[in-house]
């Protein structure tokens, strides 16, 4: 095995990931106060009386003190532990691990992601890895790119823009192999020949949605796939939402594509901001329900981003700038003062005489004859018998600048 934990403390991480649901802060309270391989003795030295008593029996024991070995666990918790450690088989879970080409990684580990202990008694036990990258190095560049899964094309086209472009500048991008934004996000990534990490909310060697297995193929030959739960475990509602706890802390920052307002992807922007990483999201029309709870992150502590580059300038390095956002430059905007006066002292769609601009521009006519003559040469006014005019197509623009349609 790689890293610096000795086999016995791996070996009782990995079937605590059998008994111990991801988040569940008790369980991590009790593995932080007794170490893995004490909580893990404790509890299997246990089981099989357990489960020979029945449930009042099991009450009376732990109201009277006897043979718990856990404080401050109720008898009911204290049951369930126990009857999910009788059942665990590490040394199994790890050959099986093993066999697919993942591995099991634990606090300690060279290749742990130290970010992850931000989350206290709430941090993985342990990361069941499928994938050659290195993930703490990876980790350390990663931004996370989520949102709805019944995404719109817009939300569609964003998240894949964004993954491609993420990848393209050297990030690595991070989401859940979901359908919708998710999975544009991870294709984005991998168009563009890029690194993508996908957390599972269940075994690494299950692919979940079974309609994005081969793109999860993908993602394990050319990326990373990580999940705290042990090879073959199942998916359920709340390890969707646990799951995303994982991915807020693993990255800088967090970009939210297309959610409602009763959004799973927002809970990721939650845990982002509770952690202090940063919170982006990308606008959509203000009449999109899709596109509402995106809006009220903005609202608050999220800040808007249109592209891989914005991202990049919020969550990189000193120097890692976006390109400045301006409008194309026109000829009149290299135009000196003076001139753009005289030009705007011009009449829309008549001649003027060269006393009446002078006037209207507040010069002598000298200077304002001398202007006219440049800007003739420059083809922005044509002499008339009657005076002076703006060329065909300079006289919208001159509209504009005095407030016209």
């Amino acid at each position: 095995m790689n890293g610096d934990v000795g086999d016995g403390e791996r070996l009782a991480r990995a079937a605590l990931t059998r008994v111990i649901e991801p988040g569940d802060e008790q369980g991590g309270r009790l593995l932080r106060q007794f170490g893995a391989v004490e909580l893990w003795r404790r509890l299997r030295t246990t089981a099989g009386d357990v489960r020979e008593l029945s449930g009042g029996e099991r009450a009376q024991r732990s109201e009277e003190g006897e043979g718990v070995p856990l404080p401050r666990v109720s008898a009911r918790r204290l049951s369930g532990y126990r009857l999910r450690a009788a059942a665990a088989e590490p040394e199994r879970d790890l050959t099986a691990a093993a066999a697919g080409g993942g591995r099991f990684i634990c606090p300690g580990d060279q290749e742990w992601p130290g970010q992850l202990d931000d989350l206290g008694d709430a941090r993985p036990i342990g990361l069941w890895v499928r994938g050659r990258p290195h993930l703490r190095i990876w980790a350390l560049r990663s931004v996370a790119v989520v949102g709805a899964r019944a995404c719109t094309a817009y939300g569609a086209h964003m998240a894949a823009a964004m993954g491609s472009g993420l990848a393209e500048l050297g990030w690595v991008v991070v989401s859940g192999a979901a359908f919708g934004v998710d999975g544009a996000a991870h294709r984005g990534a991998l168009a563009a020949g890029g690194a993508t990490i996908a957390v599972l909310a269940c075994g690494v060697d299950t692919a979940y949605p079974r309609g994005h297995a081969q793109m999860i193929g993908r993602i394990a030959e050319q990326g990373l796939i990580i999940s705290e739960l042990p090879p073959g475990d199942h998916p359920s509602p709340s390890r969707f939402i646990l799951r995303n706890r994982v991915i807020a802390a693993l990255t800088r920052g967090t970009v939210v594509v297309e959610a409602e307002y009763r959004s799973g992807s927002l809970a990721t922007a939650r845990s982002a901001q509770r952690l202090g990483r940063f919170t982006m999201g990308v606008p959509g029309p203000v009449t999109s329900g899709l596109s509402a709870g995106v809006h009220e992150l903005l609202r608050g502590e999220g800040v808007l981003v249109t592209d891989a580059a914005e991202v990049a300038e919020l969550v990189g390095d000193m120097g890692d700038l976006a390109p400045d956002r301006r409008g194309p430059v026109l000829a009149r905007d290299l135009l000196e003062p003076d001139a753009v006066r005289v030009l705007e002292a011009l009449p829309g769609r008549e001649a003027a005489d060269g006393r009446d601009v002078a006037r209207e521009a507040g010069m002598t006519a000298d200077e304002a004859l001398a202007k006219l003559y440049e800007l003739h040469s420059l083809g922005f006014v044509e002499r008339r018998s009657d005076g002076w005019q703006l060329v065909s197509g300079t006289t919208q623009s001159a509209d504009a600048r005095r407030g016209g349609a």
